[in-house]
């Protein structure tokens, strides 16, 4: 259903996919231009009214907005002969919060933090131990002044601007509270802090993972049990489109 509302013009505005296919446009594959229409089925499956994302996501769910949109104009009559109301899906709104919105590469502050990245350096990763946590950080790159004042100092630093969202969002602050107690800081007593909360708030989670790697059968119970529940949900949802859109059913 998305792949046919859809329009061309909408998937060429893509951002991640002008990024990601640069000029080989001709030779990139379907799945990476249409991968945006596969999240908004996702999202549209559930009729969902809010989705939390990061900055970078936005653009996906704008995306499944103007998908729903045009859904429900092109089969308003046959949703209100259906007793839907004026729209079947809803417009969904992103959710973003937090002072970390858009987490960026550790190496390179004007790129995004990714697990495609070919440096692991790059990246924080739940499964990387004090050690590794402690060394990434400590390589992250920096300019030589110390920490602003406050936020405003931020704007044209772009990796210092990342490490204090970082720091910020561990913490459970904003990125004020943490240049109230380290602007004017030099990196070199910033980053063991930072290093230590990073330790600290993903210990946990690390040794979670690490325990459930081997326990497959607790992890296949997991995904099986999601998987019956958004069967039915995602069921209704298509048995309803499929009668708007007059589809026959068995």
């Amino acid at each position: 259903m998305c792949n046919c509302v859809a329009r061309l013009g909408w998937m060429n505005r893509m951002t991640q996919f002008k990024e990601k296919a640069g000029k080989d446009r001709e030779n990139v594959s379907l799945g990476l231009y249409a991968y945006p229409s596969l999240m908004a089925a996702d999202i549209l499956i559930h009729r969902a009214t809010h989705v939390p994302v990061g900055e970078d996501q936005k653009q996906h769910v704008e995306l499944a907005r103007d998908i729903a949109q045009k859904f429900n104009n092109d089969y308003a009559a046959t949703i209100r002969a259906r007793g839907f109301g004026d729209a079947f899906f809803p417009l969904p709104e992103p959710l973003i919060q937090g002072p970390a919105t858009r987490v960026m590469s550790l190496r390179d502050g004007a790129k995004k933090m990714s697990k495609s990245d070919p440096s692991d350096q790059s990246r924080i990763n739940l499964t990387d131990d004090a050690d590794a946590l402690a060394l990434k950080i400590r390589r992250a790159k920096t300019d030589p002044e110390p920490l602003p004042p406050d936020v405003k100092g931020l704007e044209t630093r772009p990796e210092a601007d990342n490490l204090v969202g970082i720091y910020a969002a561990c913490a459970d602050i904003a990125k004020a509270d943490v240049l109230k107690q380290f602007g004017g800081a030099q990196f070199s007593a910033f980053k063991p802090a930072l290093a230590d909360l990073l330790v600290a708030k993903l210990s946990p989670i690390t040794a979670e993972m690490r325990r459930l790697k081997d326990d497959t059968a607790y992890i296949d119970q997991v995904l099986a049990d999601g998987a019956r529940r958004a069967r039915v949900l995602a069921g209704e949802t298509m048995k309803a489109v499929k009668d708007i859109v007059g589809f026959v059913r068995s």
